[in-house]
């Protein structure tokens, strides 16, 4: 994806508000240099944010009449109000090691003999993995196949098929679930009592005898 930025050299809080008065957005790109001090346009940022592809992808920034690549690192939003109020980006290049969350893509749970066969329903525990690569090996997101799942199995990261030289960021946990299938609830069956009719005679006779004890 591509976007255009434009350098700034007015700093501080009063600056910040007078862009966003103007529908800019502060922003910085630091790493592999000096920290830049940029701004973009407000709405075409916006709307970018709402792309997954621009949260999970190498994207190439023009800035002063040449194209970087960089990385959405950080971005800050108003609190109620749809306005974005500070965005951070990091320069990567071909030796650039990171750390990031990518976005799981599951595919194939309708096709599952876990679903279409067993009715079972499939629950996805995790929606995005953290991995470990050089920038230009990140995938824009992890595709899981579920054509597969039976009743009662489950995907593990360690099932997933990854490119070389990606690595699974597990902090310790070496058996990370992603989805898992769970069996449907069996219905209960509710009986409903029947009402006994009451017996005949019973009821008119009491009501007589209430009505003469009234009269009197």
């Amino acid at each position: 994806m591509k976007f255009t930025a434009y350098e700034r050299s007015l700093q501080g809080t009063g600056a910040s508000r007078r862009l966003r008065r103007a529908d800019k957005v502060p922003g910085i790109v630091y790493g592999a240099g000096t920290p830049t001090m940029i701004e973009l346009d407000h709405n075409a940022l916006f709307f970018a944010l709402k792309k997954e592809a621009f949260h999970s992808s190498i994207l190439e920034m023009e800035l002063a009449g040449k194209t970087e690549q960089v990385l959405l690192r950080d971005f800050q939003v108003h609190a109620w109000k749809p306005l974005v109020l500070h965005v951070d980006f990091q320069r990567v290049d071909a030796t650039t090691r990171l750390r990031k969350k990518v976005p799981l893509h599951f595919v194939g749970e309708e096709n599952s003999p876990a679903v279409k066969t067993d009715k079972c329903l499939v629950n996805h525990v995790m929606s995005e993995l953290e991995i470990e690569c050089l920038a230009q090996k990140l995938p824009e997101y992890i595709t899981v196949d579920l054509s597969e799942l039976k009743k009662g199995d489950s995907i593990h990261a360690r099932d997933l098929k990854l490119d070389a030289g990606i690595k699974i960021v597990r902090h310790g946990n070496k058996d990370i679930t992603i989805a898992s299938v769970v069996e449907p609830k069996a219905e209960e069956e509710i009986i409903a009592t029947p009402v006994a009719a009451p017996e005949k005679g019973k009821g008119k006779g009491k009501g007589k005898k209430d009505e003469k004890q009234n009269k009197k």
